[in-house]
């Protein structure tokens, strides 16, 4: 692989690996990135949602005294994501490419209007949950948002993590910390399942993967420093703005 392109994947993948710390979207970085260095879009999602699995299971064990216990509840909750992450990988491997060339606007898009009303998302949850308690109870309820979720990550990914969230935000009572942790702890696994079904396939293009999985590692690393400095709505701005502006854009390369 070209220097330049290894340099601008671990550089992409330190830029990513800082706003996936601070506020999240780190894929509408990472993804047009990918497509710039020749390969197909569904081959960049299959290496989007690899190379970011290391970082976000890292995340998770950085802080793991505040993951829930393991008990009957989130372990079926864990399973049944996993599943639902493997089928929506298998689906991505079975779209042709020039459909899923198709999707590509839509699913940007939808990440970056995720990307643009967490916080109201957050807010509103947060005030569904008041008074639930801080325990994390997760139910049926739980498992019936989850699964689609799950799929949705394991087909595209980009802005799964705030969806997860979202999720366990309601299981926690609105402990936003316990709710993250977990919610990097699932999303890592289901990364990782779809990660074996695109290895089983061999699908994934190792050489950009590894540049980007060394960046992400380093950016994750560094982004937990800069989120001290640094407002997290000056970041969110920065990826809504990205996000639009790439989605627009593949709009016309594939639409028009």
């Amino acid at each position: 692989m070209d220097p330049f392109i290894i340099a601008l994947l671990v550089g992409t993948g330190v830029v990513a690996g800082v706003i996936a710390t601070i506020v999240g979207g780190a894929a509408v970085v990472v993804y047009p990135a990918l497509i710039f260095t020749g390969i197909s879009p569904q081959i960049a999602a299959v290496a989007n949602l690899t190379a970011l699995m290391p970082a976000t299971m890292l995340a998770a064990l950085a802080d793991r005294s505040q993951l829930p216990p393991f008990n009957r509840a989130f372990v079926s909750l864990i399973f049944a994501s996993i599943f639902g992450a493997g089928c929506g990988a298998t689906l991505l491997l079975l779209t042709p490419e020039r459909l899923f060339a198709v999707f590509v606007p839509v699913l940007l898009g939808f990440a970056t209007l995720l990307f643009a009303y967490s916080e109201r998302i957050s807010r509103y949850l947060q005030a569904r949950a008041a008074g639930r308690g801080r325990d994390i109870a997760f139910n049926v309820g739980s498992l019936k948002v989850l699964l689609p979720v799950s799929f949705y990550g394991g087909y595209f990914g980009a802005g799964v993590g705030i969806l997860v969230l979202a999720v366990f935000s309601l299981a926690t009572g609105g402990d936003y910390r316990s709710a993250n942790v977990a919610k990097n702890f699932v999303s890592s696994l289901n990364g990782f399942a779809a990660s074996v079904v695109f290895a089983m396939q061999g699908a994934i293009p190792w050489p950009q993967t590894l540049a980007l999985m060394a960046g992400t590692l380093v950016g994750g690393l560094a982004g937990s420093h800069i989120a001290r400095v640094i407002p997290r709505n000056v970041v969110r701005v920065l990826v809504v703005g990205v996000g639009a502006a790439l989605t627009l854009a593949f709009a016309r390369q594939y639409w028009f």
